[in-house]
């Protein structure tokens, strides 16, 4: 370990039993955002919005590519700049306070997204949901770039694959409490759960869908409060944030060329570009896809995310483990192969058909008499995504433990902001492509077939990384 990594280490507080108090609130933070991803933008409100405000799931497949494409362009651009400011500025608290007192309210107005449009029209879903994507990207550079205060090198493993184990537990814990008291009411006589959806809610204006607007909101704003009092943040200098903004330009210049001296980490940027979006594409349309493809309603898309959430979290928990054991860039690409093979199965599933050749018949007797996945192709495409929940969980933790270990640490806000870019610069090519190919052949399933070549692509490119392997153990 160089000495600027062990002061760094040494600054965390981090003892030998475990993650300290501010580490611990480093990670609670990405579980109060999570939810919005995992609610709003995959299973429940993205869906509802290309199928019922839309109304056609090819062409709501499509807008919703539109909507990715154009936040990810905002993000590529300005994500570095803002890397490169912080690190001139020091603090990142700050910056993120402002961005979720900005988010909070524009989540919760998606409550007023009601079918017709009467309330929010369609386009006006569209712009709150790319702003709310810039600032959530954003927030990840500025938390990213905590993550080495916080944790320490070391711990950064544990640290990085806990916060996303937590993301995926709090957002299972909103999909239950939306499950419970919304969407199973009314169709289910079961003891414990309520006759009619609390709070007088209607299933036929999609309340249920749109309250989880309200929901995320209110968890994000408590949920992060942690962090602002028990991570200590980096120092500040005494450079003001709009001067440190002016110049973040020329910064960002001068990272990229120096990018040369650190050619580990341009190899790894570079291929992370590729599969990251092939990633994000993968989360951006997974519920949208299995909808439309599945027709699956609210309910089913609930226990379809819960179920996801679950195997996310223990994702989150092998890839620390793994990072520690193997070394983070094995397990990327470990990862990244993963979800090409679930991703390829999960193409070959319909209601009428397994694994692309073997047909199904629909008129086949339920494999039970439950309210939901009572066929052997819903058994198996559920059974499919859990893999992928855990292999896309698992690469975004072992990515940012790569980061850490391959970036200087006294540059660690700029080199993340190359990693956001990294991550959203062709974050438009891959909601392009799933565009395209979507109204080129009028098929959910071609539009995905994009996504399986850029984590192919991405994972040839890992191979070029050289170190990245576990750290040597020594006592303490």
């Amino acid at each position: 370990m160089s000495d600027s990594r062990a002061a760094l280490a040494a600054g965390s507080t981090v003892d030998g039993r475990g993650l300290s108090r501010g580490a611990l609130s480093w990670a609670l933070f990405q579980g109060a955002r999570d939810p919005y991803v995992i609610l709003v933008t995959i299973y429940i409100f993205s869906p509802y919005f290309a199928n019922v405000m839309v109304g056609d799931p090819v062409r709501g497949q499509a807008m919703v590519a539109d909507i990715g494409m154009t936040y990810g362009l905002i993000a590529a651009i300005t994500g570095p700049l803002l890397g490169a400011a912080v690190d001139r500025s020091g603090a990142r608290k700050p910056l993120l306070a402002l961005m979720v007192g900005l988010m909070v309210p524009l989540i919760a107005c998606l409550w007023f997204a009601a079918p017709d449009g009467s309330a929010l029209p369609i386009a006006g879903v569209a712009m709150i949901l790319i702003a709310v994507g810039v600032l959530f990207a954003w927030n990840e550079v500025l938390h990213n770039a905590l993550l080495g205060q916080a944790a320490g090198p070391r711990q950064a493993a544990h640290a990085s694959g806990l916060a996303l184990a937590l993301g995926s537990a709090c957002s299972v814990a909103m999909l239950l409490f939306v499950l419970w008291a919304f969407a199973l009411p009314g169709r289910v006589d079961w003891s414990f759960i309520p006759a009619a959806p609390l709070f007088g809610l209607d299933p036929g204006a999609h309340e249920p869908d749109r309250i989880v607007g309200p929901l995320v909101a209110a968890f994000m704003a408590l949920a992060s409060l942690p962090l602002f009092f028990f991570t200590r943040d980096v120092a500040a200098t005494d450079v003001h944030p709009l001067r440190a903004l002016r110049s973040s330009l020329r910064e960002v210049i001068a990272t990229v060329r120096g990018l040369r001296a650190h050619r580990d980490a341009a190899v790894f940027l570079a291929a992370r570009m590729i599969y990251t979006d092939g990633m994000t594409a993968l989360l951006l349309f997974g519920g949208v896809y299995a909808a439309g493809v599945m027709r699956w309603g609210v309910l089913e898309m609930l226990a379809f995310g819960i179920c996801l959430s679950l195997f996310g979290a223990a994702g989150g928990i092998l890839a620390g483990w793994f990072d520690t054991l193997f070394g983070p860039k094995r397990a990327v690409q470990v990862e990244i192969l993963g979800a090409v093979i679930c991703l390829t199965a999960q193409l070959g599933m319909a209601r009428d058909r397994l694994l692309f050749v073997l047909p199904f018949d629909t008129a086949s007797p339920a494999l039970w008499n439950g309210p939901m996945f009572r066929t052997l192709p819903e058994v198996i495409y559920l059974a499919l995504g859990c893999g992928v929940a855990v292999f896309v969980t698992g690469s975004y933790a072992s990515s940012r433990t790569l980061m850490v270990r391959l970036a200087p640490p006294e540059r660690a806000a700029a080199f993340f902001g190359l990693y956001a870019l990294s991550g959203t610069v062709t974050m438009w090519l891959g909601s392009m492509l799933v565009k395209f190919a979507t109204a080129a052949f009028d098929s959910q399933r071609a539009g995905f077939m994009p996504i399986a070549l850029l984590l192919l692509a991405g994972l040839a490119g890992t191979a070029f990384i050289r170190g990245g392997g576990p750290l040597e153990r020594r006592d303490a």
